[in-house]
């Protein structure tokens, strides 16, 4: 059956919200950097937060909100993972869960390996932990990215003490296969470290392409892992606070069990409500037509950098709507985002943020409307002309 891809909401219209995406510039300039997409909200979300409003639910958010039960259905329809509620507690975002998982789990000055290039908070939740960060950078083949598993396992040996993988990987849109997972477990449990596997963009993996649950990888996995997610990123629900701290191994889910109460408390009652309204099966629909969205936006782009970019390299993103580009060879810097924000008013993300991997690249955000993203590249290959 064909997927009708979702259709954006028109300009005008987005320029009437008041989050991050839309008040940051002013209105001459296309907002494509922060991951907040351009789609109206799934029905089910916006009937159950209409409803909130109206009975004035706006409280604390109950234990029994039914959000570990709607993710455990979600993931065994979405990705074939059998994983019980009862391995399930939620908090206010994926960040937040890192942190207090990193916290109870390493000790002060411990190392823990990212992998840029990477969602740039990693690189401050790690310290917030009490842990420093080792680099261990993505390697870069034909066609995409993958882990460099030795260098992670000589970090490891060398004594670094957890991973904080991204899988989905941010910004590359890299999903990092079964058998890569379960060597990275194998190679942790060797040198008595944990992982924690940051999964928000996982409802975003492309059609045929397989994400694979890290705690589901392998046994391994599931003794030396967390998982985190939401439905945010999938949903643009950013704003409601409400995430998802997994441990499957009983020994690790005495540390997830074990946080103080009020790392659950920081859930948010309308995060929860939304949330299990995403993962219920009534919203597959809308995720279906909006992974076609995707699709269709991440080989229009393919186009548009041929045609109005050339030298432009770009790998299409495997899961999420964050495109990599490298323009390095435009001779624009090391940061070209910031020519294009202040000569082309198109606001992309930094690629210096994600590490050093990032210098002369930038993250497009290509979940808003095929319109949208032709102006944009328009303006950025008029600068080439010039």
């Amino acid at each position: 059956m064909t997927v009708v891809p979702l259709e954006a909401l028109p300009l005008d219209r987005l320029r009437e919200r008041s989050s991050v995406k839309w008040r940051r510039y002013p209105a001459d300039v296309l907002p494509m950097f922060v991951a907040e997409t351009d789609y109206a909200l799934a029905p089910a979300i916006t009937a159950v937060l209409s409803r909130a409003v109206e009975l004035g639910d706006t409280g604390y958010t109950s234990p029994a909100s039914g959000i570990r039960e709607a993710y455990a259905a979600f993931a065994a329809r979405r990705f074939g993972w059998d994983v019980s509620p009862d391995a399930i507690r939620s908090t206010g975002d994926v960040i937040m869960g890192v942190v207090e998982i990193l916290r109870r789990s390493i000790s002060p000055g411990d190392r823990v390996i990212v992998t840029p290039p990477v969602y740039p908070p990693f690189y401050e939740a790690i310290p917030e932990a009490g842990g420093e960060v080792e680099r261990v950078p993505l390697l870069q083949r034909d066609g995409g990215f993958e882990l460099d598993l030795a260098g992670i396992e000589a970090a490891l040996r060398d004594g670094a003490r957890a991973v904080l993988l991204c899988n989905p990987h941010n910004p590359t849109g890299t999903v990092h296969s079964r058998e890569a997972l379960a060597r990275l477990a194998e190679i942790a449990e060797a040198a008595g470290a944990i992982v924690v596997s940051d999964e928000i963009h996982a409802p975003l993996t492309q059609p045929g392409i397989g994400f694979t649950p890290f705690l589901d990888a392998s046994d391994a996995a599931a003794r030396v892992g967390y998982a985190v997610t939401s439905a945010s990123k999938a949903f643009n629900l950013a704003g409601l606070k409400c995430a998802l701290m997994i441990a499957t191994d009983p020994r690790r889910f005495d540390v997830v069990r074990g946080l103080p109460e009020e790392v659950e408390w920081r859930t948010g009652l309308f995060g929860a409500l939304a949330g299990v309204a995403a993962f219920q099966p009534e919203s597959d629909a809308w995720l279906d037509s909006l992974l076609a969205a995707i699709d269709q936006n991440r080989r229009l782009l393919a186009a548009l950098l041929g045609e109005y970019v050339p030298g432009a390299r770009y790998d299409m993103p495997a899961a999420g709507y964050l495109a990599w580009v490298d323009l390095s060879e435009l001779g624009w810097g090391e940061n070209p985002g910031v020519k294009i924000l202040r000569d082309a008013k198109v606001a992309l993300h930094y690629g210096r943020a994600f590490g050093a991997e990032g210098a002369g690249r930038v993250r497009i955000n290509i979940g808003c409307s095929p319109a949208v993203l032709t102006e944009a590249l328009q303006r950025i290959g008029a600068l080439i002309e010039r």
